[in-house]
């Protein structure tokens, strides 16, 4: 029991740190728009290139 207990606990683990790896290793889905009447960094940028 006690073994099962230890190798239950080491694949817990390794579950875990797969999920957060992997929603670490993707991007944010929920993008921000830019609020109205406001430029964001990336349209200064772009502005700045022009």
């Amino acid at each position: 029991m006690e073994k099962w207990l230890v190798v239950l606990g080491i694949w817990a683990m390794c579950a875990t740190c797969a999920v957060l790896f992997i929603r670490g290793a993707t991007g944010a889905s929920g993008k921000r728009e830019p609020a109205e009447g406001r430029a964001s960094a990336g349209d200064a940028q772009a502005a700045l290139n022009d």
